[in-house]
């Protein structure tokens, strides 16, 4: 007898698991599907942390997600009692004023302050000796500008997603882990057959949420806007009391004009390291052909075209790295809806690199979208198709 359900939900890294939460909060018959075991460290989800702002400098669009999203951290953490959201503030700095592009935006710092001016965000701006006194591992340029927001910080990525996973079993949805599917193939005119390695399920409506493997389930016309670019996470040394979580924001720096002229960082976890990334976005051909082994030589070159001496008090022997993905949009926007004639096909994907911060307001809205009720959160400036 084939198993049927109301809806699928393909790929449960950190929008699908809300997705999924979401949709089992509505009462609706939910299975979740991923070929891992979420939370994963083969995908875009992964790392200890992650970024959240809320004058986000990418799009005016993107404010009343990230709003909504640090609501629902807050309502998550109150239902399981785990820590997701740590307000360290953040510091962004910019030491080209005109030329800092990031994910699509141009005046990448001037739109930051701009928003958080519009929407009553608070901040401040801040020169080179202010920041040398409040944030003293941050070796700034006479020239260069800070905006500091005290209500950013970031996300714990792994149990945000166990937490909502949890919390969808709690009201009833299915997961299955480990669990590759194959083919997603319209059976009428109302359901879809879900194909996998050990069998198959029916369901009104499907959500793929799969990440940097979206394009497997896109016909091949829909398959050009997704672009999947590898992405390395680093871990440095740090002197004994330095970057110390308390006194130290996340940050964001913009020194040149290409996208990849770009650092961002946390503050130490553990006493011992930080964690700090660029972003590449040279395209590979699929995600299952992506190296993970980061060289020597990537450590190093991170360490002196990016970390350089913009910032004190780092080793640069003894780095930790590891291997991510970002799945991107020509604009860097996200993609969401349904797919032209597919009425039972909903696409939600390409977080283009700064989705996480969005995703518990972006699935509650498509949840929200799929079951037809009213939107509080707009999705028209994500539709693509």
């Amino acid at each position: 007898m084939v198993k049927r359900v109301d809806v699928v939900v393909i790929g449960l890294g950190g929008l699908g698991s809300s997705v999924l939460w979401h949709l089992s909060q509505a009462g609706v018959r939910v299975l979740g599907i991923d070929q891992f075991d979420p939370p994963h460290d083969m995908g875009s989800s992964h790392g200890e942390t992650r970024i959240t702002r809320l004058a986000v400098g990418e799009g005016e669009a993107f404010l009343p997600l990230v709003a909504r999203s640090h609501q629902l951290w807050r309502e998550i953490e109150c239902l399981t009692g785990v820590s997701l959201f740590t307000q360290c503030g953040a510091l962004l700095i910019d030491s080209k004023s005109d030329s800092w592009t990031k994910h699509g935006a141009a005046n990448f710092f001037d739109k930051t302050v701009s928003y958080a001016q519009q929407s009553g965000i608070p901040f401040q701006l801040m020169e080179k000796a202010e920041v040398s006194i409040k944030f003293p591992c941050f070796n700034l340029e006479r020239t260069d500008r800070a905006y500091f927001e005290p209500g950013a910080g970031f996300l714990r990525p792994e149990v945000a997603i166990e937490a909502q996973l949890e919390l969808a079993r709690l009201n009833g949805a299915e997961v299955m882990t480990g669990t590759k599917v194959k083919e997603i193939l319209p059976i009428s005119g109302d359901r879809v057959k879900i194909i996998f390695e050990s069998g198959s399920v029916e369901a009104g409506q499907v959500v793929v949420a799969a990440g940097a493997w979206v394009k497997d389930f896109l016909p091949e016309r829909f398959r050009t806007p997704f672009s999947i670019c590898r992405q390395v996470l680093h871990w440095l040394p740090i002197e004994r009391g330095a970057y110390n979580l308390g006194n130290t924001p996340v940050y964001m720096w913009g020194f040149g004009g290409h996208m990849e002229d770009f650092v961002y960082g946390f503050p130490s976890l553990d006493g011992r390291c930080v964690k700090m990334a660029s972003e590449s976005f040279v395209p590979i051909e699929h995600p299952d052909l992506i190296d993970r082994t980061v060289s020597r030589k990537e450590q190093i070159d991170f360490f002196e075209e990016k970390v350089g001496d913009r910032f004190l008090h780092l080793k640069r022997n003894g780095i930790e790295s590891k291997v991510c993905l970002y799945t991107v949009t020509p604009d860097a926007n996200f993609i969401v809806g349904h797919l032209p004639g597919y009425k039972n096909i909903y696409i939600a994907s390409a977080c283009s690199g700064h989705g996480f911060k969005h995703s518990a307001g972006l699935g509650e809205a498509i949840a929200v979208d799929i079951l037809g009720l009213d939107i509080k959160v707009s999705l028209e400036a994500f539709r693509f198709f």
